[in-house]
């Protein structure tokens, strides 16, 4: 059975940073596809950083390109977030969810359409 757990959430003022870490058991996040989505209070869920199994390419949403980046730590540590610069606008619950197909990074982020989810983190940014 696969489990994956978001942790790094929290409270930071804007212009902060956080780092999120999404680890799994049941599956190996070094050799699958993860993406980071978020959903904010009212508003759709939202694909923002994604990186796929053949090569590692990412994709990024417009709202986070040039802020966040999603990289692959070791087999124990799992997926980061890194998110700099953060805004009002980025409050949201942040989950990791991981696929074990063979598709391009910006599919996953776009479509999101993932097998496995965790269940999320939150997140407020607030002064």
């Amino acid at each position: 059975q696969v489990k994956l757990e978001e942790s790094g959430g929290g409270l930071v003022q804007p212009g902060g940073s956080l780092r999120l870490n999404c680890t799994a058991s049941g599956l190996s996040l070094r050799n699958n596809a993860v993406g980071w989505f978020r959903q904010a209070p009212g508003k759709e869920r939202e694909g923002i950083a994604c990186i796929n199994s053949a090569d590692g390419s990412t994709y990024y949403a417009d709202s986070v390109k040039g802020r966040f980046t999603i990289s692959r730590g070791n087999a124990k540590t799992g997926v980061y977030l890194q998110m700099n610069n953060l805004k009002l606008e980025d409050t949201a619950v942040y989950t990791c969810a991981a696929d074990r197909g063979m598709f391009s990074a910006g599919y996953y982020c776009k479509s999101q359409i993932m097998s496995d989810w965790g269940q999320g983190t939150q997140v407020t940014v607030s002064s």
